[in-house]
């Protein structure tokens, strides 16, 4: 029991930061030292909003050297995810931002989404000698997500594809017997010991052209930064795909089209320019007009629905896709930080047009595409608000 009381009081120590009133009367020497002094650069009295500690007052202060020490005393002391946790705070609470456009301080940090959305945002500002180097951090980044989710994402649709492509009058060659026989098991004849096949189920001729179209349409406000970097890595993803044809649209005020550079997400996400106003409806009425085949098109928006654009010409567009047979999925979110602040009322319009609006984590997205592609329903998920009215 004293060793338990023990590491509880350093826990504590940690945490208060050494105030004669913290009341746990425990000294900190070697490693925790060490650690304790990381925490009162950060979190000291007087960085940020909410000092932690009220004797923590040794700050960062504004020197590149000392930043860069910082930041490799972290990465000693501290889980990557607590690393990534307090430096998104020491960008937030003392404004470091501006020394992510020196090539040290960009090598000293751990890459991670949010990390890869702060560069973007600095894209314009920054200088040419740090360019290069952003680029092989948002490239480490990218190719960590597309290990993590490129080939379930591939399986899932494909399947989806297969599935779509289905067809109940198949050449004989096309038939899909395993389907074909469960679906007749009750036309079993005993006395012939055989099924008659009233039902025929089979495989489309379309398996080397494309099947679907997919129009990936990204609000590239500042809120949505972690969205715009997995929807240029899922869009990557799905480019790969022959029996898709997809189309990467990001927007604020203006519209772009980014799907020349699919093959390159890196690409992708240096074409962004994360912050500025949003007009949904400029973005869907351009998406619109690339349609050819409704029936066979998906469109997914990603965007908090803060619109800045005509409200009523939105939600026509969003009802004449529909009308037309285009599938419409709108994610407030594609993240994993859960469901962001969004626009209630547009969620609620949406999702009278039958097109509800939630938050959607990285790894639900290939079930959603899947659903979408199928035209079965959404595995929306029980902690989205969006599909409320």
């Amino acid at each position: 029991m004293t060793g338990m009381t023990d590491e509880r009081l350093r826990r504590w120590r940690l945490v208060l930061g050494g105030d004669s009133a913290d009341g746990t009367g425990r000294a900190l020497a070697g490693q925790d030292a060490a650690m304790d002094s990381a925490l009162t650069a950060l979190y000291g009295a007087g960085n940020g909003k909410e000092g932690r500690g009220r004797d923590r007052s040794a700050g960062l202060g504004g020197s590149a050297p000392s930043v860069a020490r910082w930041l490799g005393d972290i990465r000693t002391y501290f889980p990557s995810s607590v690393v990534q946790v307090m430096q998104r705070d020491a960008i937030d609470r003392l404004g470091l931002s501006t020394l992510l456009l020196e090539p040290e301080m960009l090598e000293a940090v751990e890459a991670d989404v949010h990390l890869v959305g702060t560069l973007l945002s600095l894209n314009k500002a920054m200088p040419e000698t740090t360019k290069e180097t952003a680029r092989t951090v948002v490239r480490k980044v990218v190719e960590q997500l597309e290990k993590r989710l490129a080939t379930r994402t591939r399986s899932t649709l494909t399947g989806a594809l297969d599935r779509s492509a289905r067809v109940s009058r198949p050449r004989h060659h096309d038939i899909d017997w395993n389907r074909t026989i469960a679906v007749n098991l009750k036309n079993y004849q005993p006395e012939y010991r055989t099924v008659v096949p009233e039902r025929l189920i089979g495989y489309g001729r379309a398996s080397q052209s494309v099947k679907k179209h997919v129009i990936l349409c990204v609000d590239q406000s500042g809120s949505m930064a972690a969205s715009v970097v997995y929807a240029s890595v899922f869009g990557a993803v799905l480019g790969s795909m022959r029996s898709l044809n997809t189309r990467l649209v990001v927007f604020d005020t203006n519209v772009v089209d980014l799907t020349e550079q699919l093959d390159d997400p890196v690409d992708v996400l240096f074409g962004t320019q994360l912050g500025g106003g949003t007009d949904i409806n400029r973005a869907l009425a351009y998406c619109q007009s690339q349609i050819t085949r409704p029936a066979e098109t998906v469109v997914v928006l990603i965007s908090d629905l803060y619109e800045g654009g005509i409200r009523d010409e939105m939600l026509k567009r969003v009802a004449a896709m529909k009308a037309s047979g285009v599938q419409f999925v709108t994610l407030l979110a594609l993240s994993d930080e859960g469901t962001p602040a969004y626009d209630r009322e547009h969620a609620a319009a949406l999702a009278a047009l039958d097109a509800p609006a939630f938050a959607c984590t990285p790894d639900l997205f290939p079930e959603v595409m899947a659903a979408a592609i199928e035209r079965r329903p959404l595995p929306i998920p029980d902690i989205s608000m969006g599909n409320r009215t």
